[in-house]
């Protein structure tokens, strides 16, 4: 039955003599992850000047970055320190689970902070009536409603047999990595899978528009130290959508045409996709956007 059914996690190929020697930079990845967010949540909770709607997106997408990390860290640690580990079919669909609505919720939340980005450049006068303490918490009430359409995704794979390896290409359980083993039809599985992933291209197409129409607001200021201003308000948010999109679209390209690809390049790009962005954004923000850092000297 499913329920006894377990699943082998493995860490990333060519590396498995190594693997205790990639358990410290993890480690270290996670610290500074876990750090970082914390960090940038506490800046915006102390400073009532960043109780603003631009800090408040910036408090989800830490939220998000957390929750994403903390959902691989127990497992991702356990194969880096021992080189293999077992995991239950109930626990590995609530990894995965946690993991893809994460990573959806992110794609939500660059979303949000695109619009309030282009509300601020493109309708100043009108920023503080549109987007209201109301209008963003049911902004963020909404994020968490879309991400909660992953869980007719596990009801599909409690369907599914597996009776093929049970061993997983990676130190934490992924939708794409689990249908692979499964012996029965995952077609449902596999569709259901790409309309969510058609969401997350329909929030890039959204976030590009965004920015088509900042630019064209930007081009029509007439001063060039305000265009400036108006550009370097949206760096960190650019930098945060390119290191999140880029190594998604290329994990997706793997899976999808990179059936001859060496698995290690499958792994690689999976763990860039789930480790960076929550790394970097922190980071990021901390550099590039100046009340955050003055928040952070005066911490």
């Amino acid at each position: 039955s499913s329920r006894a059914l377990a699943f082998l996690l493995t860490s990333i190929p060519r590396m498995a003599r190594f693997h205790r020697w990639v358990f410290f930079p993890c480690c270290l990845m996670y610290l500074i992850t876990i750090l970082g967010n914390s960090t940038i949540l506490l800046i915006v909770r102390v400073n009532r000047r960043l109780h603003q709607p631009m800090y408040y997106f910036l408090s989800m997408l830490a939220i998000t970055d957390l929750g994403l990390t903390l959902s691989t860290l127990p497992t991702v640690l356990r194969v880096f320190w021992f080189g293999t580990g077992e995991i239950s079919f109930p626990v590995c669909l609530t990894q995965m689970f946690c993991i893809h609505a994460f990573s959806f919720m992110e794609s939500s939340v660059l979303l949000a902070m695109a619009f309030d980005r282009y509300v601020a450049i493109c309708c100043p006068l009108r920023y503080s009536s549109i987007l209201t303490s109301a209008r963003i918490a049911k902004i963020g009430l909404g994020m968490v409603c879309r991400s909660l359409t992953l869980l007719p995704l596990i009801c599909l794979l409690t369907q599914l047999q597996f009776c093929r390896s049970h061993v997983l290409s990676h130190s934490y359980c992924l939708h794409q990595d689990m249908i692979r083993l499964a012996c029965t039809d995952s077609t449902l599985n596999s569709l259901y899978g790409l309309t969510l992933v058609l969401f997350v291209i329909l929030d890039s197409v959204l976030i590009t528009l965004s920015y088509t129409m900042i630019i064209k607001a930007v081009v029509g200021i007439t001063s060039r130290e305000e265009q400036t201003k108006a550009l370097n308000t949206c760096v960190s948010h650019f930098c945060a959508v390119l290191i999140f999109y880029v190594p998604m679209v290329g994990l997706s390209i793997i899976y999808r045409y990179g059936k001859n690809a060496a698995p290690f390049s499958h792994a690689l790009m999976a763990n860039v996709y789930l480790f960076v962005p929550p790394v970097l954004n922190p980071i990021i923000y901390s550099m590039k956007n100046k009340p955050i850092r003055k928040g952070l000297l005066r911490l």
